[in-house]
């Protein structure tokens, strides 16, 4: 088969690429946070500085499970399949994780805001 010899050619560039921006992503988020950080004097209770962090992180994980999802195009054996369901069921817990922190986060802000 052209087409199956063809995907398993090309998925491991086309991860590595998805993954590749995921580390982006997180390091460029990570320098943003630090220089809000800084800017705040250190204010570790800024909440704009901790949902801006962790929208980085949801958009970072985003990207490293779409490649996670498309390894399961080339998985062979059983094993490999349940190594890859496992970090594919933890990224997608962790994202339902940042995304409730970022929902909370803004509405701690938004009554904070209002009571102002």
């Amino acid at each position: 088969m052209i087409i199956e010899e063809f995907l398993i050619k090309i998925i491991p560039y086309i991860t590595g690429f998805l993954e590749a921006i995921g580390v982006i992503i997180i390091i460029i988020g990570s320098f943003r946070t630090l220089g809000e950080l800084i800017k705040s004097r250190l204010d570790f209770g800024n909440e704009q500085v901790k949902i801006e962090f962790a929208k980085a992180l949801a958009l970072s994980l985003e990207f490293k499970l779409a490649a996670e999802i498309l390894k399961t195009v080339v998985v062979r054996t059983l094993d490999e399949f349940v190594i890859l369901s496992a970090v594919v069921v933890l990224r997608v817990v962790i994202t339902f994780v940042l995304h409730w922190e970022i929902k909370s986060s803004e509405e701690v802000e938004s009554i904070q805001s209002n009571k102002k």
